[in-house]
């Protein structure tokens, strides 16, 4: 397997090719999305902290993985 430098263009689960940047910005907006969706439907029941968790183990993944 060759390296790549960090901020190549790659293919991933995505359905378009992504950069690192590409791939954090998705990520942000994830963490936007899922806090905006926790303080509608979920507040009552789970703080938002748990969607802080949720939504950093989402960014993760898609960063890694995307």
């Amino acid at each position: 397997m060759e390296e790549r430098p960090e901020n190549s263009k790659r293919d991933g689960f995505l359905p378009f090719h992504t950069n690192t940047f590409d791939r954090v910005f998705i990520g942000a907006m994830i963490l936007i999305g899922v806090h905006l969706l926790w303080l509608r439907f979920m507040e009552p029941a789970l703080p938002i902290e748990a969607a802080t968790v949720v939504s950093l183990l989402i960014g993760y993944f898609v960063v890694r993985r995307g």
